[in-house]
């Protein structure tokens, strides 16, 4: 049965449902042409609206649309902004699909959809960026460790000698004096060690040699001290006893014996005045260790050399000494026949260990660097105001003087052999020794000899 009123079919409903006397079209999917409705709601201009409900299809459905980048209504072809019908169907078939994609969804084959503009050139990598990170994060990692190395050394430095003890102390001239002493200490030494490295079990410790190391503008001197070099050592007052030890007459390593560094160096300064800045001591032990730590040290034996106080052995010719071996050498004394000669052994191995512990084998390699300034910093005693950049201030001019930037000499003597009431001493030729510490004292290129 018609749902339509009598009275209400025309022609172009006729021909759209197959003619007059055909039945109902099948209920299918029908486009819907654009009509023009009257904006009061009604139906075809000019022809009377339609009662409600009596749309053969019923109400159209209106379509929600997601909230989105479309918003709820914007463009859906129904409504406008304010939800009003505008009077026009868009001719869209209902029931056929889901509509039109959206201009964003991609083509299924993981491209970009069609007509979607190409993007921005892909950029070529910085490399002057990425060398100049590259180069900053080097740098702040060997600032670290750097930092970190100074703050370990630093709390190695055994700073036990009080300068500011010692009395009557001459005036200071140009450059800086260091006195350096290897002494007999065997602190920390098994019985083992002290016996391979003959130290003997003496008690206490001694000199076993003493140098003047000058720093200054005009070349940097290294003066050897004889331990038998007899002197005057001045009346002091003990440290730990407070008691007045008288003056007296004495060989210069007995003032180590009696009252340690610092009466050592008050005997320096009262029999030369020169001014002593600053104070370091290394014990047998650390100096054998120093030795290993760098992998030995090639030395040139003059002559064939064998001492047993000393344990010294050597067939003459090149060779590489270990600590042990070393020790022998520099302490070498009864055969080399005089202390003198001693002085000279020991400038002249110190000068090799000295290049050799600088060289950028031992300097760049941190397996052999760190164990080389631990062995040194574990057995060095220095005075009270000693810098890390004083010691290593002190360890380069050794080593250029060593090398041959500078000048190497024993103090100027004029008896090697003068026989006293205490036995055999040196003494000092004092013109050429006041003649020396002048030039010191106003850091001027020495020419003094030692002979």
């Amino acid at each position: 049965m018609s749902n339509w009123p009598e009275g209400w079919t025309s022609d172009s409903d006729r021909e759209r449902n197959g003619g007059a006397g055909r039945g109902p079209a099948p209920d299918i999917a029908r486009s819907m042409p654009h009509v023009r409705r009257d904006p009061a709601g009604g139906g075809r201009q000019g022809e009377p609206p339609l009662p409600p409900g009596m749309s053969p299809r019923g109400p159209v459905p209106q379509r929600q649309q997601p909230p989105g980048p479309y918003g709820a209504h914007a463009g859906d072809g129904y409504q406008d902004a304010q939800g009003d019908d505008d009077g026009y169907n868009t001719g869209q078939v209902y029931g056929a699909g889901r509509g039109p994609l959206p201009a964003d969804r991609g083509r299924g084959d993981g491209q970009p959809p069609q007509g979607t503009p190409p993007g921005p050139p892909r950029a070529r990598p910085n490399w002057r960026k990425r060398i100049t990170i590259g180069v900053i994060s080097v740098f702040a990692f060997l600032l670290i460790v750097s930092i970190g190395t100074y703050f370990w050394a630093d709390s190695k430095l055994k700073r036990e000698v009080d300068l500011g003890a010692v009395e009557d102390r001459p005036d200071g001239g140009k450059g800086t004096n260091y006195l350096i002493v290897g002494s007999d200490s065997r602190e920390g030494m098994s019985d083992q060690e002290k016996k391979d490295l003959h130290t003997g079990s003496a008690e206490g410790k001694r000199t076993d040699s003493m140098m003047i190391l000058h720093v200054g503008d005009n070349g940097n001197t290294m003066v050897s001290l004889p331990r038998d070099s007899w002197v005057t050592i001045p009346a002091f007052t003990g440290s730990e006893s407070g008691k007045r030890i008288p003056e007296q007459q004495h060989k210069l390593n007995a003032s180590f014996a009696i009252q340690g560094p610092e009466l050592l160096v008050r005997t320096i300064e009262y029999n030369t005045g020169l001014k002593i800045d600053h104070y370091a001591e290394i014990g047998f032990g650390g100096f054998a260790k120093i030795v290993d730590a760098v992998g030995g040290v090639e030395m040139d034996i003059p002559r064939d050399i064998k001492d047993k106080k000393s344990g010294a052995d050597f067939k003459k010719g090149k060779q590489t000494l270990d600590g042990k071996e070393a020790l022998a050498f520099v302490r070498n004394r009864y055969e080399a026949g005089s202390d003198l000669e001693r002085t000279k052994n020991q400038q002249k191995f110190l000068s090799t260990l000295a290049s050799q512990a600088a060289t950028p084998s031992t300097i760049l390699n941190p397996f052999r660097l760190y164990p080389t300034m631990g062995a040194g910093l574990d057995s060095l005693i220095v005075d009270k105001d000693m810098s890390l950049w004083k010691l290593r201030s002190m360890f380069w001019a050794m080593k250029g003087v060593t090398g041959g930037d500078g000048k190497q000499m024993n103090m100027p003597v004029a008896n090697p052999g003068y026989a006293t009431s205490k036995g055999s001493a040196v003494l000092w030729d004092m013109p050429k020794v006041k003649q020396l510490i002048e030039q010191l004292k106003n850091d001027e290129k020495v020419t003094v000899s030692s002979k």
